[in-house]
């Protein structure tokens, strides 16, 4: 069964990022790609853009990405995305982009509403359908991408008359955890309010510190659905959670002792990762590797999908008998 997702590279991974996409890309075996393309929406700086995928393969690869069975690619690696991109665009319906509720979300927030950001799913659905994996996994914010590539692929396939493209299934990550940043909103690089993992440990532990609390006493009982202890849920066991949200209902029980052992916890549950990434940071060219491998493995992959999406639309010379 094959699977396939993205991540873009906008910003410093997280928390958020690393519970909500890459344990999962780590445990599932599959074809990955850094959406340098998408990125394009949003991050303006070539120079930028180009340190912020070399940084994301790090991440990855420190946090456990096995290239041997699965694929890191760079998105732009392979240009004939955007060519498949183009001949999905001329079959796509104008209502179905419009229904699009990122897009809506996003403009409604003061991202520019340009072609790119509403075009956005028509490439996405060329980034899916070039590999006809059988399922996506994603978020559920991300569902009605996949179902919208579903109906991109249904319209190529029926203007031409030809099965090119099979249908993708969402799968919904159901052990997904809704990470809070410190001001209390979902953790984003939009909001600023983010814990990177590979921060220097002194600025990591500033961040945990500055967590955004109420003002209880410390003698008094604790609302345990506050950022802090939502943040330390993430890397407690049931019966720590059980222990410390009685503590933390008896009273006692001071936020900065909160803070204190989920930093601690950070520590010790990203440390691996964290000496890891030191060390493949200082190789020159391993980022270079990964993804020229990874390119050249996804290539092969797409191909014939390529071919048979050209063939079918008429695009090019006709294949030879």
């Amino acid at each position: 069964m094959r699977s396939l997702s993205g991540i873009q590279p906008t910003g410093e991974v997280h928390l958020g990022n690393y519970f909500g996409a890459i344990r999962q890309h780590v445990r599932i075996e599959g074809i990955y790609f850094v959406a340098d393309y998408h990125s394009m929406t949003s991050v303006r700086s070539a120079e930028l853009r180009r340190a912020l995928v070399d940084d994301l393969v790090l991440d990855y690869l420190a946090c456990g990405f096995d290239t041997a069975s699965s694929i890191l690619y760079r998105q732009s690696d392979l240009p004939e995305t955007a060519e498949l991109a183009w001949m999905l665009s001329t079959v796509t319906p104008m209502g179905l982009l419009q229904r699009a509720t990122s897009y809506k979300e996003k403009v409604a927030a003061g991202i520019p509403a340009d072609h790119g950001l509403f075009a956005y799913p028509v490439l996405q659905a060329a980034d899916i359908l070039q590999f006809n994996p059988d399922i996506v996994p994603v978020g559920q914010d991300q569902k009605q991408h996949v179902e919208m590539t579903r109906d991109i692929a249904t319209k190529f396939n029926q203007t031409y008359g030809r099965e090119v493209f099979q249908l993708p299934e969402p799968r919904i990550h159901e052990d997904v955890a809704v990470v809070p940043g410190v001001d209390g909103r979902k953790m984003s690089k939009s909001y600023g309010n983010t814990l990177r993992m590979f921060w220097p440990e002194k600025r990591l532990r500033k961040a945990v510190m500055a967590i955004v609390t109420d003002s209880t006493p410390v003698e008094e009982p604790k609302d345990t659905t506050q950022t802090v202890f939502q943040l330390w849920s993430l890397f407690a066991s049931e019966a720590e959670r059980e222990e410390m949200f009685a503590r933390a209902a008896a009273g006692g029980l001071g936020y900065g002792d909160v803070k204190k052992d989920l930093f601690a916890r950070l520590m010790d549950h990203f440390g691996p990762m964290r000496a890891r990434r030191e060390e493949l940071a200082a190789r020159p060219g391993t980022v270079a590797d990964v993804l020229r491998d990874g390119a050249a493995r996804a290539r092969a992959l797409a191909a014939p999908i390529w071919a048979a999406a050209r063939e079918a639309a008429g695009v090019g010379s006709a294949s030879q008998p």
